[in-house]
């Protein structure tokens, strides 16, 4: 019998080829998550799926990795504008379902994370006792034949909602829907919409409140959503109050936004430091 391996924290989505010119990088809400919740020295595991040439050596170094092979690794090609996000995407990996998750994996927390529809909802299920943090960007995206990104109804919404622990999504994932956010807070616990260089809004036991964000000179916004909501998930499962732990995701997530790519990946000192600055104000 395989011994219990136990995480803190379990990421499941797929990494992702993110084009840049000629090049690309590795994204996805599995790598920037996996690689903030290790900065908080947390026991990390991944499942994922992407092609067997993917290198994924030194990228998820202290990080337990379950990836399933696929014909191809999904890959996005992102184009900003204005403060906006046009995606396409070339390629798309397996779907994940439950049977590709160790059995021996004991998690206390599961964040899903789909960017490309591929978080299977019997997922839903399959973490009876584990804290359940959601980021359903992926579900609310449909591309059409020539690969263009565009937003689609979350099918599975109902399901998610209620099970969840907390959800956050931005309101450009709804396409600044007030009335579908409104709806959606009114179907789970907890709710965090990100605005982007805006703030945040928290939607928690029928009240709202709006918080800004920190004053930073952005440079590459990739990955903060992903980060804010690790370290949500991270301080409300360590018993942190929803206020409290968003705030202290606002603090170290603002960080994140002033360096490119995975460079803008929290490191211990701006962890620390958040944690310092949120310890005095509370007192």
């Amino acid at each position: 019998m395989m011994q219990p391996v136990k995480l803190d924290y379990l990421v499941v989505g797929h990494v992702t080829r993110d084009l840049v010119g000629d090049s690309f990088t590795l994204g996805g809400t599995v790598t920037y998550s996996s690689h903030t919740a290790r900065a908080l020295g947390t026991r990390v595991g991944v499942v994922t799926s992407t092609d067997a040439e993917l290198d994924l050596s030194g990228v998820f170094n202290g990080i337990a990795l379950a990836r399933s092979e696929s014909a191809d690794t999904t890959t996005f090609e992102n184009v900003y504008r204005d403060g906006r996000r046009r995606q396409i995407i070339h390629s798309h990996a397996n779907i994940l379902t439950p049977d590709m998750i160790p059995a021996n994996w004991r998690p206390a927390i599961v964040h899903v994370g789909p960017i490309a529809r591929e978080c299977d909802i019997s997922l839903s299920d399959a973490f009876d006792s584990a804290f359940l943090g959601v980021t359903p960007q992926g579900w609310m995206r449909r591309w059409d034949a020539d690969g263009q990104v565009f937003y689609g109804e979350w099918e599975d919404a109902d399901k998610w909602l209620a099970q969840a622990d907390a959800v956050v999504l931005s309101d450009e994932d709804v396409c600044d829907n007030k009335d579908l956010i409104m709806s959606y807070a009114s179907r789970t616990r907890l709710l965090v919409v990100t605005h982007g260089v805006v703030g945040y809004t928290i939607y928690y036991e029928g009240n709202s409140e709006d918080f800004e964000a920190e004053d930073v000179t952005q440079v590459d916004p990739t990955g903060a959503g992903d980060i804010f909501a690790t370290l949500f998930f991270v301080a409300l499962n360590r018993g942190n109050d929803p206020w409290l732990a968003a705030r202290f995701a606002n603090c170290v997530a603002a960080c994140s936004v002033t360096r490119p790519g995975l460079r803008g990946v929290p490191g211990p000192e701006e962890i620390a430091r958040c944690q310092a600055f949120l310890s005095c104000a509370g007192e």
